[in-house]
């Protein structure tokens, strides 16, 4: 065979697999498979993130609690602290893409070690007129909300990601490789700043929810270094988006409700998060020249913390009580 037929040849093949992956349910969900684990494992984290494959999508199961600095850094505080907590993300296999882009007030797709990411906004802020219009005063890097790491607690006191996960990145053992370092919930994947053939990527190649066309996947995410920094909203059909998994909120062990905390005026200084022994955490700050802080320890109970607490939201009053998922 000459080798202008063999290259002719080759590439009837690769176009013939990438058909299959397409159409065969078996081809897209064992191939679907094995990239999401590998993602996991070749970053590192397969120790502490398990993935799960089912019949139409993965699970990959995590505590969303980061081994890497958090919180610090922060100066529009909403007076939340990460709390662990079991959450498994599902990424569906077959992923095709839709006709209107998804937006929701919660995750939109899970990184490679576990952690929750949602869109640059605070609160879900974003309904699908908003996408094309930059929302300054809800977008939590520039109004000081995230970590040195991209990410903060939320109202629920859980963990994640409104921007680049820079400190997760840097952690990765495949981090030269320009890896995935995410799934979006559609079932593509998220990329950093560059390619994945480590190439630049130029102004306008990505799409309104940060994303451009991808030879593997047929789509794929990338984080950016200016807004939306991150996957902004999801281009790929969601069976039962608005009933997508959320990260169940503390509640107190009596079984009432905790008030979520509330950002105090003009911010605070010097917040500081420090892991102690045993489960020991403690995030402090001053606020108008007055000393706060958030501290909590497993309890003996089974997924509850002991808290102790001294927050603006709470008027500097010491409030100590058992906090459960």
């Amino acid at each position: 065979m000459s080798q202008t037929s063999c290259r002719t040849w080759s590439i009837l093949f690769t176009a013939t697999l990438m058909i299959a992956a397409l159409t065969d349910p078996i081809w897209a969900h064992d191939n679907h498979c094995q990239a999401i684990t590998q993602s996991v494992a070749d970053a590192g984290f397969e120790d502490r993130v398990a993935v799960t494959c089912e019949d139409d999508h993965a699970l990959i199961t995590s505590d969303t609690y980061p081994h890497h600095a958090k919180m610090t850094g922060i100066v529009n505080t909403n007076e939340q602290v990460p709390v662990p907590a079991q959450y498994s993300a599902p990424i569906i296999f077959s992923p095709t893409l839709g006709e209107t882009p998804l937006t929701r007030d919660a995750a939109l797709g899970v990184a490679v070690n576990g952690v929750p990411i949602y869109d640059y906004t605070a609160g879900g802020e974003m309904s699908q007129e908003d996408l094309a219009h930059h929302q300054a005063r809800h977008d939590t890097l520039q109004t000081g909300q995230l970590d040195i790491c991209g990410g903060h607690a939320g109202r629920g006191d859980d963990y994640h990601y409104h921007a680049e996960p820079t400190c997760m990145i840097e952690q990765m053992d495949n981090t030269a490789e320009n890896p995935i370092i995410g799934w979006a919930f559609d079932g593509y994947p998220i990329y950093g700043r560059l390619n994945p053939d480590g190439s630049e990527i130029a102004p306008g190649d990505l799409d309104i929810c940060n994303g451009q066309a991808d030879d593997t996947y047929g789509y794929r995410y990338h984080t950016s270094a200016d807004a939306p920094y991150i996957v902004q909203c999801l281009m790929g059909d969601v069976p039962n988006f608005n009933q997508l998994l959320r990260v169940r909120p503390l509640s107190a062990k009596n079984g009432q409700d905790v008030e979520p905390g509330r950002p105090p005026q003009g911010g605070v200084e010097d917040l500081f998060y420090n892991e102690g022994t045993n489960g020991h955490r403690h995030m402090e700050y001053t606020y108008q020249g007055e000393s706060y802080f958030i501290h909590y320890a497993p309890s003996d109970e089974d997924g509850c913390y002991s808290f102790e607490t001294k927050t603006v939201t709470n008027s500097g009053v010491v409030h100590n009580g058992t906090y459960c998922r």
